[in-house]
């Protein structure tokens, strides 16, 4: 196991109808001015967005709105958010929605403070020095944003989706309701599914040795994916269902799996270019790419992914041939995604193998390599591309 510094400080605050706390943990977290940024017509309809403002109302607490957040969060509305809140004195921003708009949140809560363009923190040109404090109310389990420093935000000029990330970025308070995820499309529930799974897997596949106590923290969370993604999509109304789901992923990506060990993050990276191009959702993407990258990188570790195999998804280890087993438990994970209505290859995510090679460009490492659990080239991503075109069952 590595060195390692572990800085988690948000505030979860879990369970049914806490979202009629937000004044007080706004108030708590020095909040006297508040930005509600929030997507599309959910909030409205369902009622959520009249709570909230209910809760600041009880603590008066004044506020602004900036709604529209899109999946794939475009630059556009951050600047439009960063004007805002310069204009209006803003001190926090609360954010109602799912990941995209806690990182549309993000982006303008460092760009409000910064006297430069925003986009130089995703552009990494800049470091995040300092930020307006956040707050967010959870409205589906998947990107984790609610409770790590990341953002990634989509620039509309080249359509180039990029990351920045700052414990300065991580919310105050994070409310978590399972219930308010209850009426998602049983697609956006998988989705969602797929993304958490694929943040506890960009840190399980590692090149460090004896990291036993993570290792078995990150199978618990898969574990619980397996189990409990069918039963929401059958029942969308199980609770416990969903509270295990969303606490999943707030722990798949507060980095407490993911401490003392290295770290992968290539199929998000080569994912992000997917997304950016074709808009698809991100866990759609991931389940395109992912088991893909996995076919193309097992070799480098056989053993490792013959422990997925059998400790996540029960396959039998084979002792002679401990490949056999890797290639069964890949196998697993896609017929997993398949079964839960995800995406498998190009055609069924709306992708073209024509644009491989604009996918690869907008990449941009040009004759570089990534890093990770197995270093990447240009020539590599093509071929994980290519397994995802022709991946079937």
């Amino acid at each position: 196991m590595e060195n390692f510094n572990f800085y988690s400080p948000t505030e979860f605050v879990f369970g049914k109808e806490r979202e009629n706390e937000c004044g007080k943990y706004v108030k708590k977290y020095g909040g006297t001015k508040v930005l509600i940024h929030y997507g599309g017509g959910s909030a409205v309809k369902s009622g959520l967005l009249d709570r909230v403002k209910a809760s600041l109302d009880s603590e008066n607490i004044p506020y602004v709105l900036l709604g529209g957040v899109k999946p794939n969060p475009r630059d556009t509305l951050i600047y439009e958010g960063i004007e805002l809140c310069r204009k209006e004195n803003v001190d926090f921003i609360l954010s109602v929605g799912g990941g995209s708009c806690i990182d549309s949140s993000k982006g303008i809560a460092c760009g409000a403070l910064y006297d430069g363009d925003f986009w130089d923190f995703y552009d990494k040109k800049a470091s995040v020095q300092k930020a307006l404090p956040i707050g967010t109310v959870l409205t589906i389990a998947a990107a984790g944003s609610e409770g790590s420093g990341a953002s990634v935000v989509t620039k509309e000029d080249g359509m180039l989706k990029r990351d920045t990330s700052s414990d300065l970025l991580r919310p105050r308070f994070s409310v978590l309701n399972p219930q308010l995820t209850c009426t998602l499309p049983a697609y956006q529930t998988a989705c969602g599914a797929t993304d958490i799974m694929a943040h506890v897997f960009e840190r399980y596949f590692t090149n460090t040795k004896e990291v036993e106590v993570t290792d078995r923290l990150c199978e618990a969370i898969l574990l619980t994916m397996v189990k409990e993604t069918p039963r929401v999509i059958a029942d969308p109304d199980n609770y416990e269902a969903r509270a295990n789901i969303m606490w999943a992923g707030t722990v798949a990506h507060n980095d407490i799996i993911g401490v003392g060990r290295s770290q992968d993050w290539n199929s998000h990276g080569i994912e992000h270019e997917l997304s950016g191009l074709y808009d698809c959702a991100h866990g759609a993407g991931l389940a395109v790419v992912m088991p893909a990258w996995m076919e193309f990188v097992y070799k480098h570790d056989v053993m490792r992914f013959a422990q997925m195999a059998t400790r996540v998804f029960g396959c039998p280890m084979n002792f002679e041939n401990p490949e056999d087993t890797a290639l069964k438990g890949i196998y697993a994970f896609r017929r997993f995604l398949h079964d839960i209505g995800m995406p498998i290859n190009f055609e069924e995510l709306g992708a073209k193998a024509e644009d491989i090679p604009v996918l690869i460009e907008k990449f941009g490492i040009g004759d570089g390599q990534t890093w990770g659990f197995v270093r990447l080239s240009a020539k590599d991503i093509e071929e994980i591309l290519n397994n995802a075109v022709k991946a079937k069952l």
